[in-house]
């Protein structure tokens, strides 16, 4: 099997994802994945598409993550991973958009505005 390459973005972080057929080992930024991602919790979202499926030994992984925290990139690279399973077999794509890892959050940070402390707070109001 060729490398699959996937993209997947949350707030400011970009995940680029290389899927090759393996033992199940995955690389962030060549660097093992549980000294990247010492929590647990973000370990867990990292490894939920291919849980889902029960191919997390099948695929080796490498991942290169810039930009935003370490939320915003396990989550990037949770939708890259799964993106990358989705061109590996197709008929995948309905069991990991069940568990919404195929949805793109596009939700990011508001800029903040001229004249006010941030993107919606305002100064306090003074009468006199």
């Amino acid at each position: 099997m060729e490398v699959i390459n996937a993209l997947g973005r949350r707030k400011a972080a970009v995940a680029r994802v290389y899927v090759k057929s393996g033992s199940g080992k995955i690389t962030i930024n060549e660097r093992e994945f549980e000294s990247y991602f010492p929590s647990s919790l973000l370990q867990y979202v990292v490894r939920q598409p291919l849980d889902s499926l029960g191919v997390a030994n099948q695929y080796d992984i490498n991942i290169n993550l810039q930009g935003g925290g370490y939320k915003g990139q396990s989550e990037a690279a949770r939708l890259g991973i799964a993106r990358a399973l989705v061109k590996i077999n197709p008929d995948d794509k309905p069991a990991l958009r069940a568990e919404g890892f195929m949805t793109r959050d596009s939700r990011e940070v508001e800029r903040k505005k001229p004249g006010r402390p941030k993107a919606r707070k305002r100064f306090q109001f003074s009468k006199r």
